[in-house]
């Protein structure tokens, strides 16, 4: 059974208190938390472990260890920088300084960008399983867990949308 934090649905509980389309008709930087914290789509592929070699970053399959590999969020998302050294705060800093830590499709890459959402975005089709749906998710591709992995370049990925 799953948490109410550990549901796709929790992100989009505040969208009436939410300006439709706000992010055509603001800058990154006035987005409000809960706007930013909107653009999240729930792939989970931020939470794919990635390795810089020769100052490249690939990604890897091996997921955090608290991703739920079928919602895509994570079990402990109120206290993941608590538990988890490494885990990335997703600012607009963090975006504009290195955007390849985030798979190619992110909505705060894109924003950043200058470019759309797209359009099986949860904030385009108004359903937060769109992102499944559409494949954009790690829900339809084999990972396996942090916990499980011995040696991080067997497990390389060189998925499309990343």
């Amino acid at each position: 059974m799953s948490s109410t934090q550990d549901t796709p649905n929790r992100r989009f509980a505040d969208l009436a208190d939410v300006e439709p389309e706000f992010w055509k008709k603001k800058r990154p930087e006035q987005f409000s938390r809960t706007e930013w914290e909107l653009l999240c789509d729930g792939c989970g592929k931020c939470c794919l472990n990635k390795l810089e070699i020769k100052n490249k970053i690939y990604f890897t399959s091996a997921r955090c260890r608290f991703l739920n590999p079928e919602t895509c969020l994570c079990r402990i998302y109120e206290h993941r920088f608590e538990k988890v050294d490494d885990c990335r705060n997703i600012t607009l800093q963090a975006v504009l300084s290195e955007p390849e830590i985030l798979p190619a499709t992110c909505a705060y890459r894109l924003i950043v960008g200058g470019r759309d959402l797209p359009s099986w975005h949860p904030l385009v089709t108004g359903c937060a399983d769109s992102v499944h749906t559409a494949g954009q998710s790690v829900q339809s591709r084999p990972t396996i867990s942090e916990s499980e992995v011995k040696d991080y370049e067997d497990y390389i990925v060189e998925w499309p949308d990343l």
